[in-house]
């Protein structure tokens, strides 16, 4: 039963988000709310992306967080204790990673709706940025650690390592890697979508391995939300999901990885992600290196262009081909963490 009601919420979460984009995406332009795009990205996305509404990660933002709470609610109506099975740490688990999510997208909101307003791509500052990441991570964490889920260990497929204290801080700075590397990812139509339904698909079936069906419940509303928002935003895009919709992925990404003790696979499933922010921080790296080295103007670049979807879209490749290869490779990483996963259950 709990199964059935988590396909038929993410068939919901799915159809409002299609629905939410007929009235939504006209609204977005009767408010002249148009993505900026920057100067040194690839010189045609400016001319044709010049205008696109942004901010539609609101649409599958708001899908989600309703379907979510509407599914526990009617399980609970229907004789059910709630889709932990009586387990009230996992509704917590799954709830406030929702929680912590949901806040993301809305610093994400507030990014996106000053860049509108101002005309510019220039919306908070990085430190700002930051600051208000570092401290959403933080009540996440206090959240749990307050509600009685206090586990600090990381599980590999060797066994369990204890961090102890070390795995707050430690953890912190990886979710807040994972989420600006996610929001990276948006970069091109319908690439950020296609990678995090193929990651929610993997998460699905580890959380359905380990029987945590709140994560099962969040992953699959999540894909269910991201393939509605791909209606609007496959190539060329109606609308962008802008830093509102893929700071909100980066925090279920990060939250189903924590909540299903799952953080070795998580980082597996999210090496697309993982290589699109570092691909920023070698370019980087790389031209201010060669700059002192060669004691010039300009350094050397690695990369045509970063992040590295960048790379591939000035070396010929299309949105549509970028999407697809990247995409598989994460349905690779996927099924072997998949695998992983049960293999570990099995010993």
């Amino acid at each position: 039963m709990v199964i059935w009601i988590s396909v038929i919420a993410a068939a919901v979460a799915f159809g409002l988000t299609w629905l939410a984009g007929v009235w939504f995406i006209p609204f977005l332009h009767k408010l002249k709310y148009g993505q900026t795009i920057l100067d040194i990205g690839p010189k045609w996305h400016k001319a044709k992306k010049q205008g696109t509404p942004t901010m539609g990660g609101i649409m599958f933002i708001i899908a989600v967080s309703v379907c979510f709470v509407c599914a526990v609610v009617l399980f609970g109506a229907m004789g059910g204790k709630n889709f932990a099975g009586g387990d009230k740490t996992e509704l917590i688990r799954a709830g406030s990673g929702l929680v912590m999510a949901v806040m993301f997208g809305f610093m994400g909101f507030l990014d996106d709706f000053i860049k509108v307003k101002k005309k510019h791509n220039e919306g908070l500052t990085v430190m700002q940025k930051i600051v208000i990441q570092v401290l959403i991570i933080a009540a996440y964490f206090a959240t749990l650690y307050l509600s009685g889920v206090t586990r600090t260990a990381i599980l590999f497929p060797w066994g369990w390592l204890e961090l102890g204290w070390l795995y707050y801080p430690i953890m912190g700075v990886v979710i807040l890697y994972l989420v600006n590397a996610v929001n990276l990812t948006d970069g091109i139509d319908g690439l950020c979508s296609c990678v995090t339904v193929v990651y929610m698909a993997a998460f699905a079936c580890i959380s359905g391995i380990l029987g945590m069906y709140c994560e099962s419940l969040l992953a699959l509303l999540t894909a269910g939300g991201c393939i509605g928002f791909l209606m609007w935003n496959f190539p060329p895009a109606k609308v962008f999901m802008g830093d509102t919709g893929s700071m909100f992925l980066g925090g279920v990404v990060c939250a189903l990885g924590v909540g299903c003790c799952s953080e070795f696979a998580m980082l597996i499933v999210a090496l697309v992600y993982i290589c699109e922010a570092l691909s920023v921080v070698i370019q980087v790296t790389v031209f201010k290196i060669t700059k002192k080295i060669y004691h010039t103007k300009e350094g050397k670049r690695l990369f045509k262009m970063t992040p590295i979807h960048h790379h591939f879209e000035l070396s010929g490749w299309s949105e549509l081909k970028i999407d697809i290869v990247f995409s598989l490779i994460t349905a690779v990483l996927g099924t072997l963490a998949v695998l992983l996963t049960a293999n570990i259950l099995a010993y």
